[in-house]
């Protein structure tokens, strides 16, 4: 039910309009009454009514100045201007004050029924548009996640000249245009099995979910998802202003992960703070080098330059006996490739040479960490379904060769050795994924007409989770779930609407839509035109 207040200086008037008029008959609450401007704006904003009658002559506040003050504060407040005075002028400031009717008194119930009425149905028709808007909205926000994903790859990746990078953000409605830029980057690993796809627990969705919120909830971040596992945060504030903002953000994470260390894996990272968007590629390229050390230094959860700096151990001499074989524990390099991507190779295997490159020094040490690193590759391939056989053929080696180079030149060798045994580890992720995904389109070709279809119920059709399932599709069939259902939706409606008679009311029921109005509505916002518009022009054509 709307709510109405009256504002009107003579008590009979308005006792007559309070006591005569059957508000509730024609859809209406009273919820207040007051004498004049003054006296009613206070009882206005805790009210809050849909629709405000008020004369305009009245002492200490008129109707007018009461109007121009409640449109600016409750834009969305319908008013009725009610007057003794049928005067053009009266008429013409109310207009441009953007009031909704002008009423002459004395006002017959008959002429104020049919004003509230035709409010009303106004009223519902907004608020009915609005809460399509909000639910289209949500819908899309997986789609912006996927954008923004892919705008921040281009700049990280120095792909996008400037112009170019204030023109896309435009369109995606992000604000950058700070004096200073800083990126945070943290990883979220699952502890548990199948942690990238067949199980994710609520403890770990919820905790992933409460971190990206708390960044969300603030105009000076910007979020975006980089992979599954890891996500981004753009800092945005004075040069002045870096430093704590960096600090706390950095706090909140730390409280928020801290507490479910038995649930996930977790580390952070932030870069240098630079005053240009053209150098947010160097910004990251020092968080990716920072965040590859999470391999090195697993028990420390946000990882900086220092922290980096002093990870470099103290090696005279090059002997063997001096090194802390614990830096070559096949673990280390077991868990970077499992857990580890293709564009942190570089950095890791740079950080973890220069960790023992005093060692380094000795020719029988080299050839025994490529032996080992070899053996590592090995067992791991095997454990995912291959043969030895077939990294060395990836690697060009019938045997595991012996060493004597710079560390430059050992540091390319060792990388290619992790870059074949991750192209196996994707060829087995890709096969997966490629099963998923195909048992994931069957489903949503045989259920999209189903309104409960979502994409945590595909992913549960398919028994993965929702991250990893969204994550997937997207990268593969380069549009988001919501996306894709939704252009089958329309795909089908437009089918229906030119090959048949169905009314669209049938039509939304048949391809997904309780609500013909929404579908409606998300025909028009897709296509361009209601279903009407578009069966008339169909047919035309024929």
């Amino acid at each position: 039910m709307l709510k109405v207040f009256l504002v009107e200086d003579e008590s009979i008037v308005r006792e007559g309009l309070r006591d005569n008029i059957p508000w509730q008959q024609y859809g209406y609450k009273f919820v207040g009454e007051a004498s004049d401007g003054e006296m009613a704006l206070p009882l206005i904003q805790k009210t809050k009514p849909d629709v405000l009658l008020t004369d305009i002559k009245m002492p200490f506040m008129d109707g007018l100045s009461l109007s121009r003050i409640v449109h600016q504060e409750f834009p969305e407040m319908k008013i009725i201007i009610i007057s003794g005075y049928d005067d053009f002028e009266y008429a013409r400031q109310a207009i441009a004050i953007g009031v909704e009717q002008y009423l002459v008194k004395p006002v017959t119930r008959t002429s104020l029924q049919k004003v509230l009425a035709e409010l009303k149905a106004k009223i519902e028709s907004e608020q009915e548009q609005k809460g399509y808007q909000e639910k289209f909205q949500e819908e899309a926000k997986e789609y912006e996640q996927f954008s923004r994903t892919n705008f921040f790859v281009k700049i990280f990746e120095g792909r996008m000249p400037v112009q170019d990078i204030y023109e896309e953000a435009a369109k995606l409605s992000l604000k950058l245009n700070a004096p200073c830029y800083n990126l945070l980057m943290f990883s979220l690993q699952n502890k548990r099995e199948g942690a990238d796809g067949g199980y994710e627990s609520e403890d770990f969705a919820r905790k992933r979910e409460e971190l990206l919120h708390y960044f969300m909830r603030y105009p000076e971040y910007l979020v975006f998802r980089w992979n599954i596992n890891t996500y981004g945060v753009l800092l945005q504030s004075s040069e002045e202003q870096m430093k704590e903002l960096t600090a706390r953000s950095l706090d909140n994470v730390e409280r928020i992960c801290q507490s479910a260390q038995d649930i996930f894996d977790w580390y952070a990272a932030v870069g240098e703070p630079v005053e240009r968007l053209s150098l947010l590629s160097e910004c990251y390229g020092k968080v990716n080098h920072l965040l590859a050390y999470r391999f090195l230094v697993p028990d420390r959860h946000i990882i900086t330059k220092e922290i980096a700096d002093n990870y470099m151990p103290r090696q005279e001499g090059g002997k063997i006996g001096d090194i802390d074989f614990a830096k070559v524990d096949q673990e280390l390099m077991k868990d970077f490739l499992v857990k580890g991507s293709h564009d942190e190779i570089a950095e890791f295997v740079d950080s973890y040479l220069m960790s023992i490159q005093e060692a380094l020094k000795s020719r029988l040490f080299q050839n025994y960490l490529v032996f080992h690193i070899h053996f590592v590759a090995m067992a791991y391939v095997e454990a995912i379904g291959y043969d030895r056989k077939e990294l060395l053929e990836l690697l060009g080696e019938e045997q595991i060769q012996e060493v004597h180079r710079s560390i430059e030149e050992l540091s390319l060798y060792i990388q290619n050795i992790l870059e074949k045994a991750m192209e196996l580890r994707d060829r087995v992720s890709d096969n997966q994924s490629k099963k998923v995904l195909k048992k994931a389109l069957d489903y949503i070709e045989e259920n999209y007409a189903q309104e409960t279809l979502s994409l945590n119920s595909v992913a549960g059709a398919v028994n993965v989770s929702a991250n990893y399932f969204s994550a997937i599709f997207s990268q593969a069939m380069q549009v988001t779930f919501i996306e894709y259902v939704t252009q089958k939706r329309m795909e089908k409606a437009k089918k229906l609407l030119r090959q048949t008679e169905k009314h669209s009311g049938d039509i939304a029921l048949e391809v997904g839509y309780k609500d013909p109005h929404y579908f409606s509505f998300v025909f028009k916002k897709t296509q361009g035109c209601t279903p009407r518009e578009y069966r008339s022009g169909a047919r035309a054509q024929v």
